[in-house]
């Protein structure tokens, strides 16, 4: 791979726009996105449009597509793809997608698992300390890219299989989006408030406005969550029962 590798990001939706803010000053960088909308917003930015066959000659490839695109999108230039290249994914959770890059892509194609562990909303003060998670699954220019995003964007990289990701990320990440959820279905908050509820609401105000995808990725794509879920209903009728024998 090149010194300074050429980047292809597919999907140009809310966090593809901030990958590319981050990502356009130090690599080439081009957009393929069939959305005319997001053609128009990158071609704002001075980004370069193309489709998917000229997208795919990039250095490394970044999925930053629903889960339910990349099966389509990677079948579409498999054909196209050749050994040294790196796709990496950035969905919130890891099994799957790294499951169909496994299956798909041809030998010789590096495979990397990614996650960055914040969005538009929490990353709009800048990437300094957040985490991204890397999921090797075939190849070494992962270590390369851990390294630029801790010197550059100091970032912090935490290594992980697939599956130790999507166990932990159902608890910080599944039972936030689901009880962000739920208690923004609960009406405005109230007027009478502790300063540790207002931190609570302030952490799950950040993701209640995810896109629905997101929402149905890291609650149903990850195997992890349901039984996380069903445990904590277990836990709130507990305290349920014992309230009521305290009367």
């Amino acid at each position: 791979m090149p010194a300074t590798p050429s980047l292809s990001l597919f999907g140009f939706g809310a966090f593809g726009q901030l990958l590319a803010r981050h990502l356009a000053p130090d690599f080439p960088l081009t957009i393929c996105d069939p959305c005319p909308t997001a053609q128009q917003q990158a071609r704002a930015l001075g980004l370069h449009c193309v489709p998917p066959q000229e997208a795919a000659c990039a250095d490394i490839l970044i999925l930053a597509l629903p889960l339910s695109r990349i099966a389509p999108l990677l079948r579409e230039i498999a054909p196209d793809l050749r050994p040294g290249q790196m796709v990496l994914d950035v969905c919130s959770v890891k099994e799957e997608p790294v499951r169909v890059m496994q299956a798909l892509l041809p030998e010789g194609v590096e495979i990397l698992g990614t996650h960055p562990m914040f969005g538009p909303a929490s990353a709009a003060g800048g990437l300094h300390g957040a985490q991204v998670v890397l999921c090797p699954v075939r190849g070494r220019g992962w270590r390369r890219l851990g390294a630029y995003l801790r010197a550059r964007h100091g970032l912090k990289v935490l290594r992980a299989s697939a599956e130790e990701h999507d166990t932990q990320a159902a608890l910080s990440q599944g039972l936030t989006h689901l009880l962000g959820h739920v208690l923004a279905d609960m009406g405005p908050a109230p007027r009478i408030r502790t300063r540790s509820f207002e931190m609570m609401m302030e952490a799950l105000e950040m993701v209640a406005g995810d896109a629905p995808e997101v929402y149905e990725a890291v609650t149903r794509a990850n195997r992890h969550v349901a039984p996380l879920r069903a445990r904590l209903v277990a836990a709130l009728a507990a305290e349920g029962r014992a309230g009521e024998g305290g009367r």
